[in-house]
């Protein structure tokens, strides 16, 4: 099982298609950053350039954000309802974009990845209500974000700031959003170039085994 080297990717980012979505495959694609993305099989695997990523301890939190924080619109969970997260993400309405790439060979894969402490979910709740939230996988010093959604007003911000606090107290370095979005770069997001992403990637080696824990 392998990859071409991720700097082979095309300008588009893709770097390969076939293959499946097996717990061992998806692990050894994020090792090297390489995410899967695509609407109808066959699996397409990208190595997304420039990169967009966030430094957690750089986190932008607006006047209008610290209200919701000061005034705690929301609380916060880790991990408590991750196959709840998932599904939202995959069925919540996003203007301009038709139906979703969360499909069901998505969700079992990360479920799987989830009991194993790979994949990891933010919980925002409005009382009992999950109104927000977003998942991810957590390997060594990185934390590659999938998706998020919100069902009330800036419950994802809500959420990913948090997430940010919470990454950069347990002193983790990096925070790999793959795609440019208005969103996140209004939060503190920057582009990276690929050299300097591959040499993230490549130190991060080390301790890719090593799950990130948040609910510690």
């Amino acid at each position: 099982m392998y990859f071409p080297h991720p700097m082979s990717a095309d300008d588009d980012g893709l770097l390969a298609i076939g293959g499946d979505l097996t717990v061992e495959r998806l692990l050894l694609a994020y090792r090297y950053g390489i995410f899967p993305w695509y609407n109808e099989p066959p699996v397409m695997w990208w190595w997304t350039h420039p990169r967009c990523i966030l430094y957690p301890a750089k986190v932008k939190v607006s006047k209008s954000m610290r209200s919701y924080f000061n005034q705690e619109k929301y609380s916060v969970s880790y991990n408590q309802a991750f196959d709840s997260v998932i599904t939202a993400c995959a069925t919540h309405d996003r203007p301009k974009q038709m139906g979703t790439w969360i499909n069901e060979g998505i969700i079992d894969a990360y479920i799987a990845l989830h009991e194993l402490g790979y994949a990891h979910s933010v919980e925002v709740w409005r009382d009992e209500e999950l109104v927000g939230g977003l998942y991810g996988i957590g390997l060594g010093d990185i934390f590659f974000g999938e998706s998020m959604f919100a069902n009330a007003s800036n419950a994802s911000k809500f959420g990913f700031i948090s997430l940010c606090r919470k990454l950069d107290e347990i002193g983790i370095k990096l925070v790999d959003c793959q795609q440019e979005t208005n969103h996140l770069m209004s939060m503190g997001a920057e582009l990276m170039s690929k050299e300097e992403f591959w040499k993230y990637i490549s130190v991060n080696q080390a301790i890719a085994d090593r799950p990130i824990r948040l609910n510690d």
